[in-house]
């Protein structure tokens, strides 16, 4: 026990997934098939109903095709998180748009509501959040401002596989959430990722997006009938999941409760381990913020000391995240987030993912940090 080294991440694919992708390989669709409609369907039996749910390559195009499909075009601002995954904001700039960087939270590390309400103007499309770690945005706060300005909420849930906000599951609330099922996160079918879209009505037009702006089920009923002479009005992306990926989703979903209910046991090993422990504080979750309990996030004095003395003990820990503004692509450093400014120093995410036991964390991790550091 005492030299194992305990991994910041560690990806996690059901044994099942094995042999159902096996099978997959051997059959006529290893491509966009039936098995991605099942998956969708799954989605939102368990996730996003009444949302519609649309497969598609990783959580980036999920994010991209809600930009498209809120219009967000040259020109135009996207209020949106200044400290969250570089995936949140790189799409606006493929819509030649700007992100127009808000603050965050000191308590979540999630987009401040009120520095939203500053930032919007005559020119926003969009607002963005990101549940950062799993936790939930303040989601209703976020959707007067939309409500007031008559523009979409678009919710980077990447890292929230069965979060809840208010008792409902992320994926039904807003009007676009994007989830990503990159190799690291709870559900692993690397890469692809999910959209979910409250107006029914646009799930036609993202599944032409996703598929070259072609109308597949038109052109298949156009072939079977002899040849396909549709047009394509639309610029679409290649953009689609495949069905190796979704037979991955699909296995995950059959024990996904049981993932979650692994993940929630670690988050509360260290809520209740770094308790009182001076110079370190765990951001944890409430009833109506309920985290799917992605990372486990610190906030920690003298950070770098603490990342030091872990590691000489075999244990990874690390930022994960950045403020977007640091990246050249984004432009210059914002000047006016002051709680980013506060804690760009002190987040510290430690490890908690299927291969970390609760035995980990209380009688590894938690004393090397009561020892101080």
């Amino acid at each position: 026990m005492d030299k194992k080294k305990i991994v910041l991440f560690y990806p996690f694919v059901p044994e099942s997934a094995i042999g159902a992708v096996s099978e997959v390989l051997k059959s006529r669709f290893i491509g966009q098939g039936p098995l991605v409609d099942k998956f969708e369907k799954i989605w939102e039996e368990k996730i996003s109903t009444p949302n519609k749910a649309v497969a598609v390559g990783s959580g980036t195009d999920a994010l991209h095709l809600a930009y498209i499909l809120a219009g967000v075009r040259e020109g135009d601002e996207v209020v949106t998180p200044l400290f969250t995954c570089t995936a949140t904001n790189t799409p606006i700039l493929y819509q030649k748009a700007k992100p127009v960087f808000a603050d965050i939270k000191k308590d979540s590390l999630n987009i401040d509501p009120e520095d939203v309400a500053r930032k919007v103007t005559p020119k926003t499309k969009a607002i963005v959040c990101t549940d950062y770690g799993g936790l939930p945005a303040d989601l209703d706060e976020l959707q007067v401002i939309a409500d007031k300005w008559q523009i979409p909420l678009i919710e980077d849930a990447a890292q929230a596989h069965g979060a809840k906000y208010k008792g409902n599951y992320v994926g039904s609330i807003s009007d676009f959430t994007a989830f990503s099922f990159q190799a690291i996160k709870l559900i692993a079918a690397p890469d692809s990722g999910m959209l979910t879209i409250k107006n029914s009505r646009l799930e036609d037009k993202t599944k032409r997006l996703r598929w070259f702006g072609i109308d597949r089920k038109a052109k298949q009923e156009s072939l079977n009938q002899g040849i396909w002479a549709g047009d394509i009005w639309e610029l679409g992306m290649k953009y689609q999941m495949t069905d190796i990926l979704a037979t991955m989703g699909i296995e995950a979903m059959k024990i996904f409760d049981q993932t979650l209910a692994h993940q929630r046991k670690l988050f509360e090993a260290y809520r209740e381990g770094l308790k009182d422990i001076p110079g370190i504080t765990f951001i944890g979750d409430d009833q109506i913020h309920q985290s799917s309990c992605w990372l486990a996030t610190t906030l920690v004095e003298n950070r770098d000391n603490l990342k030091r003395k872990l590691a000489e003990n075999g244990i990874e820990s690390n930022p994960t995240h950045y403020r977007n503004d640091q990246y050249s692509i984004f432009g210059k450093r914002v000047e006016d987030c002051p709680n980013m400014d506060a804690l760009e120093d002190k987040y510290l995410v430690l490890p908690m993912h299927h291969f970390v036991t609760e035995k980990d964390i209380t009688e590894r991790i938690i004393p090397i940090i009561k020892s101080g550091w």
